[in-house]
């Protein structure tokens, strides 16, 4: 996953095509969302509140338990 990860990141960021380098990020774009949801999910499996979740992420403990919460 790494190293396509990191070709993604070389195709958004120096791909001549600005089509290419618009799927590539936002292709990175879904894999950071799934990771971000991944490690949500172990916080809150290893006792985390809300609010600690919140405040790594950088956003409210609202927006995090809207966006997590229901799953």
């Amino acid at each position: 996953m790494t190293d396509d990860l990191a070709t993604l990141m070389r195709q958004a960021q120096d791909d001549d095509d600005p089509l290419l380098a618009l799927h590539a990020t936002t292709a990175l774009r879904r894999e950071i969302e799934r990771l971000e949801a991944v490690q949500v999910r172990r916080a809150r499996v290893a006792g985390l509140a809300w609010a600690q979740i919140a405040d790594a992420i950088g956003v409210s403990k609202q927006a995090v338990h809207k966006k997590y919460g229901r799953r």
